[in-house]
């Protein structure tokens, strides 16, 4: 394994740490900050937003090395958490984390142009795959060691942590990752022209709505697990630790297959799985291990189908790779947002509904894969 995709490898951790410690730790930054949960509720908002609004900005700074672009993006990564480790109030924590949000999907964007082309020959979606483990990583490991570390010393500590990581990424991309000539220059409408086809609507729409059926029920993950499932309270944190296992190895298998196979095919069918997951945790969701198993076997979908979108957007986006491989990562986010609201709409009627609720969703993603497959793959 080459080092400069591992060095690639620990941004995504970080980034990964970053986003989805705050759902474990919010109720700790609430009672130090003295607000509401659904107050707190708003820096994983600032978080996604930071994201919608770091990508196009990426556009701007296309002229320049990709090396050099990482470089500055870890830089903000580490201030806005250590920021976030050191602000007094709620306002200044929600800047934070809007700067924190920044680098994410420009990071991804500029990191998956890197890994390609670092890659050997026809072994493109696997480095791709290998950097966004860094993600899955941080799902099994490094959100388990943030949520433990809010509880042991502070939620402040956390966040201090990433910026001290930001620190190790900004020495190992500077030491391991060769300098990459910058994208050529289509200026600035360039950068958009690939939007004018079907193709990177049809990867965007279903990253989108894909991920967001996922989300409808992996937001509501806890009290499903506890109040349906029947697993204690003390259990949630192993069960957790499984769901990022999958994640690992659904990623590091697609990012393979879809070398071997074509990241259509491979994308198409992870959706495919992600919807009949769906549907089986809803009607299975009752027999405890069932829905651990079944649960593992859903977040591998989830990250089985990232690599696979974040290759196909860079050959489609012709022009503007930086910002479409953005886009993905602002669609991943848009899709957390929908799923989780439209999850949330039926947790009355129960936590297996949300898992119901999502199928419609993924089952579109899935449509919107196959129709790319059919009708694009062959020309990328």
């Amino acid at each position: 394994m080459k080092k400069s995709l591992i060095a690639l490898a620990f941004g995504t951790l970080g980034l990964g740490i970053a986003e989805f410690v705050m759902m474990g730790i919010l109720p700790d930054v609430a009672k130090d900050l003295g607000i509401s949960i659904p107050m707190a509720g708003h820096f994983l908002s600032a978080y996604a937003l930071g994201v919608c609004v770091g990508a196009p900005v990426l556009t701007l700074a296309r002229k320049y090395p990709l090396k050099h672009i990482l470089l500055v993006l870890v830089t903000l990564i580490m201030i806005g958490n250590i920021c976030a480790a050191t602000a007094p109030n709620y306002w200044i924590l929600l800047a934070a984390r809007f700067i924190s949000g920044l680098p994410h999907g420009a990071y991804f964007g500029v990191g998956s142009i890197v890994a390609e082309r670092l890659a050997d020959k026809g072994k493109g979606s696997e480095a791709v795959s290998i950097m966004i483990a860094g993600m899955t990583i941080a799902n099994l490991f490094g959100v388990p060691l943030g949520t433990s570390l809010s509880t042991m010393l502070s939620w402040r500590a956390t966040f201090l942590l990433v910026g001290i990581w930001g620190i190790v990424i900004l020495y190992y991309i500077w030491r391991w990752v060769p300098h990459v000539e910058g994208l050529k220059d289509t200026g600035f409408k360039g950068q958009f022209h690939f939007l004018k086809t079907p193709a990177p609507w049809l990867i965007l729409g279903a990253t989108a709505l894909g991920n967001g059926g996922v989300f409808c029920w992996y937001s509501y993950i806890n009290p499903m697990l506890t109040n349906i499932s029947g697993f204690s309270t003390e259990s949630i944190t192993p069960l957790m630790i499984l769901a990022g296992f999958g994640m690992v190895m659904g990623n590091l298998i697609s990012g393979r297959l879809s070398d071997r196979y074509t990241p259509g095919k491979v994308g198409t069918a992870a959706q495919a799985l992600i919807c009949l997951m769906l549907l089986l945790i809803f009607f299975l969701s009752p027999y405890k291990w069932t829905a651990a198993i079944l649960m593992c076997l859903c977040t591998a979908g989830l990250f089985a189908v990232s690599s696979p979108e974040q290759i196909l957007i860079i050959r489609v986006a012709k022009g503007g790779e930086m910002l479409g491989a953005a886009c993905v990562q602002v669609a991943f986010n848009l899709g957390n947002a929908i799923g989780a609201y439209a999850g949330g709409l039926t947790v009355s009627e129960g936590y297996r509904y949300p898992a119901l609720t999502g199928v419609p969703f993924a089952l579109t993603g899935f449509i919107l894969f196959l129709i790319f497959y059919k009708k694009y793959q062959a020309r990328y």
